[in-house]
Formats: C-alpha cells, structure tokens, sequence
C-alpha cells in the first residue's frame, strides 16, 4: 500500500499486523493436520439441507436468511438445557464472529482486553482492531491457570480457551469458578474443542452472568466450510451483541447446514468418540514409546516436543521435523514465535491412515 493510502487509514489499523491462518493448500495429495478440521465428513443431513435450500433454481436464494437465526438459536439452546433459552444465544459466522462481537462491545481504547498466551492469536488481532490494549498473562510450562495474574489485570474483559489451544489442556469448572470469583470483568471461555473435553462450563453460566462461552461448529461437526459459531451468555449480553452484529450475519445455507447438524447427535457422538480414542492411542505412543513430552490433550490435536535421534529437543529440533514433514507433503503447525511453543509441534487428530503417515515419516526422520 501507498504511503498515501497509509496515511487515510486510522493510524493503529495501518500500522497493525493481520491474523495469520494455517497454511491452506490448493493441489491434492497432502496430509492436512495443521488447523485442527474434523477428518471425517459432516453429517449426511448437512448437505441434504443445503442441496434442499437449492431446489427450485435457488428461488430461496434471493430471499435474505433469517436475520438472527431463530430456528439456530432454538435448536442450540435446547441442546445444552440448564435452563438455556434462545434468549441466551447468539449465533455467528464462525465463532470468530462472535469473539470479534465481544471485543466490539467489550474492548476499545479505554477498556484493556487479557488473554492468557499462548493462546489462540487471533485475540491480540481483534483486540487491535479496536484500537484495544492487550494485556498478555504468560503460563508457564506447568500450564496452570494464573487466576491471580488475570485477577490483578486492569482488564475489562479476559479471553481464556479451554481446552487451550494450542497444548490441548483443559481447566476444570472449579478453576473457571474461581477466576470468576477472582475476575471482576466479563470472562470470555473459548469452548472451540469442548466436544473433545472432559468438561465444560455450560453449567455455570446460570450463577455467573459475566461468563460468557463460544463454540465453533468447525472442528466436531466438520463444518469449517461453512462458518457457523454461536455464543452462549446472560440475555443482556446477547442484546448487546445483537446490536453491534452485522444484520445478517449468517448465510442461508450456512443455516439450514448447521440445523442439520446439530439435529444428528448420534452422527456426531460416534465422530467424537472416533478422534478422542485416536487422540489419546497417539499420545501414548508420543509420550510413552517415543518418550517425547507431550501435553496430555482434551482437544482434537496434539501438543508434541520432538526429540531427534540424538535426544535432543528445542526451536531447531521442531523446525527440522517440521521441514521434514513437509518435504513428505504433510502439513502440522508451528509456534516459533513464543518461547513456551517454539519446540513443541501441534499435530491435528486425522485418519488412521494419516497419523500412522504421520509416524512413518517421524521414523525416517529419526534414521535420516
């Protein structure tokens, strides 16, 4: 861009730096473990909606899609009970949506934002677009939650994911009650890999009405195609939300996909219970065959510091994995930047044929 165009933008938006995604490639023939996409198909039903969205020429297609997804938000409350009505839900295009929904009623020059690091990034990015501050709360290697380092924040509003992303570990609902009680601003759980995990909040949020829980239906229901996230939270957190969410925000087949979807539990419940017994077999052999430390995940991926065949580990050690992953056309991700993540590889849970692909090239590695 222009130095003169720059010079148009608000200032904090030319000088800030975009989300960078996974590496997406466009040619056949590569094992795709690197942004954690469920490996197996969504529900049948999902595209028998779609396709019956399309009857009739697309007539449907030139009608505008129910502005706040009623039938969504219908559908996603009766799911989780405790109480939940349509009134506590938001539904998103992704659950990005709704985190950048958050920051916008949240976030702002005058109302720092906390997120725990690592993290999912995009937090600081959305944070930024507001012209926020950040307010970073490092853990450490043991993973604990640092309650009291987020409690002593200025901050308005704390973002915290759970299962994290990207070590996979989960914070139990005594943790989460506990920053509650800590924190006086508005919690923020990302629950993206909760269908993975042990636990998850939902229960809380009737005696906590400054918690506030999103979902992704991009990694259990395998709908990464079509963005669609939601938001669980008290009434008046939704209304905020609505009145700052773009009108119609969610696409018609992304609807009626996602409505699908969610109706077929038992579908989904065997997919779950699929990736959960890959994912646990696969860290028993990282962390116990290989003996390379790895986070014991609640998530769809795995956490992993490599050794090499001379047992050492570090930032070199996963570049060269890495590297070598990739001149065997498999795709994993990588965390230089930080020094908790820079050793360590994020391999996304996939087939059985891809992770014993993925093993097979860990032991050529290994002889090279």
């Amino acid at each position: 861009m222009s130095s003169e165009l720059q010079s148009l933008a608000r200032p904090h938006v030319a000088s800030m730096q975009a989300y960078t995604p996974g590496l997406q490639p466009t040619e056949p023939g590569w094992v795709k473990l690197n942004t954690n996409e469920c490996p197996y198909p969504p529900s049948p039903r999902a595209a028998a909606a779609i396709t019956a969205e399309l009857t009739g020429g697309g007539e449907k297609l030139r009608l505008y899609p129910n502005p706040k997804a009623a039938p969504l938000r219908q559908l996603v409350a009766s799911l989780h009970s405790h109480g939940l009505t349509e009134q506590n839900v938001l539904i998103g295009n992704g659950s990005d949506d709704a985190l950048n929904l958050l920051v916008r009623v949240f976030g702002g020059p005058a109302a720092p934002t906390a997120y725990t690091l690592p993290s999912y990034s995009l937090y600081p990015v959305l944070i930024a677009i507001q012209d926020g501050r950040s307010v970073p709360v490092p853990f450490d290697r043991s993973m604990k939650l640092p309650v009291e380092a987020l409690a002593a924040t200025p901050a308005r509003a704390c973002f915290l994911t759970s299962p994290n992303a990207p070590t996979g570990i989960g914070f139990s609902n005594t943790e989460i009650a506990a920053l509650l009680a800590r924190f006086p601003g508005v919690l923020v759980l990302d629950e993206t890999y909760a269908p993975f995990a042990r636990e998850n909040a939902v229960a809380l949020l009737a005696a906590h009405p400054r918690l506030v829980i999103t979902r992704s239906l991009s990694k259990a229901q395998g709908l990464a195609g079509l963005r669609v996230g939601y938001c669980l939270a008290h009434p008046e957190v939704i209304d905020l939300l609505d009145r700052v969410r773009d009108s119609y925000n969610v696409n018609r087949l992304s609807q009626a996909g996602a409505f699908a979807a969610l109706s077929d539990g038992a579908y989904y419940d065997a997919i779950i219970g699929k990736i959960i017994r890959t994912r646990d077999y696969w860290f028993s052999e990282l962390s116990g065959t290989r003996g390379w430390f790895t986070y014991e995940s609640q998530a769809n991926f795995l956490f992993t510091e490599p050794k090499n065949a001379k047992g050492e580990t570090g930032p070199a050690v996963a570049k060269s994995l890495y590297d070598f992953f990739v001149s065997r056309r498999i795709l994993v991700r990588a965390f230089a930047s930080h020094p908790l993540t820079a050793s360590f590889l994020r391999i996304s849970i996939g087939t059985d044929e891809e992770m014993l692909a993925v093993s097979t090239a860990i032991d050529a590695w290994l002889g090279a």
